[in-house]
Formats: structure tokens, C-alpha cells, sequence
């Protein structure tokens, strides 16, 4: 483990959680980081490719645009949906905490913020960084 993974799990456990949650926590950073840099894609010399969700059911699918072609789509598992279900379930643990997803991957993925660093009428996609950025 990194100096930098000890800390943050160090920060976590000091306000509460366990340092199996803590490490769980900054696991599903990692898989909604990972996520987000899917989702915006990558490509080389023969295709593009990328995450994208289907409209109508939400699905995801790994679109592959080769640059002569037709596109083809594969159903994938939804990763984002499940890390953000694990998160939810040891947060159901920690009431006083909620959490802000960030799907840009150029920072951070997952923010942790205490519910009581939020006044009334406050949007959390405004306020996140008055959490804890679980940069891992």
C-alpha cells in the first residue's frame, strides 16, 4: 500500500469506518474513475471506442467506431451502478455521511461529504468539496 492509500484510509478510519469499509471505499473510487475514462473513450490507428448508455433502458455498452465500418455495440456489465450500490451500502451505516459522484475523469471520481456541512438549499453538486475527495 502507498504512503498515499494509507492516508486516506487513515483520514477514513479516524472518522469511523472500519478499514475494511475505508479500503472498500476507496476501491469503488477507483472503479468509478476507471468508469469515467470508459466513458470518454479511447481509440488508435483502426477505431474509437467508448462506454455509452443506451437512452430508452440505460444499459451500458462498449461502442466500437472502427474508422471504416459500421459501429458494433456489446452489452457490458454495469460497474458504475454496482460500485455506486456498494458505496450506498456502507454509507446505510454511516448516516451523518453521504456521498457526491463526479463523472469527469480528469479529478476525482467520489466525494465524501457529512451531512451537516450542508445548509438548507444547498445543491451537493455545488458544495462537494467541503467533503473529503477520495483520491486513491
Amino acid at each position: 500500500m502507498t504512503l498515499r492509500q494509507a492516508q486516506l484510509i487513515g483520514r477514513l478510519t479516524a472518522l469511523g469506518f472500519s478499514w475494511e469499509e475505508a479500503n472498500a471505499i476507496r476501491r469503488v473510487e477507483m472503479t468509478l474513475h476507471r468508469w469515467a475514462e470508459a466513458e470518454c473513450g479511447d481509440g488508435n490507428d483502426f477505431a474509437s471506442w467508448a462506454i455509452e448508455r443506451d437512452e430508452e433502458t440505460g444499459v451500458p455498452y462498449r461502442c466500437v467506431y472502427p474508422h471504416a465500418g459500421k459501429c458494433t455495440r456489446t452489452r457490458i456489465a454495469d460497474r458504475e451502478r454496482g460500485a455506486l450500490r456498494r458505496l450506498e451500502a456502507i454509507l446505510a451505516n454511516h448516516p451523518d455521511w453521504t456521498y457526491y459522484h463526479q463523472g469527469d475523469p480528469r479529478g476525482c471520481a467520489l466525494y465524501l461529504v457529512r451531512k451537516d456541512e450542508l445548509k438548507p438549499g444547498d445543491r451537493l453538486d455545488s458544495v462537494y468539496t467541503r467533503g473529503i475527495a477520495i483520491a486513491a
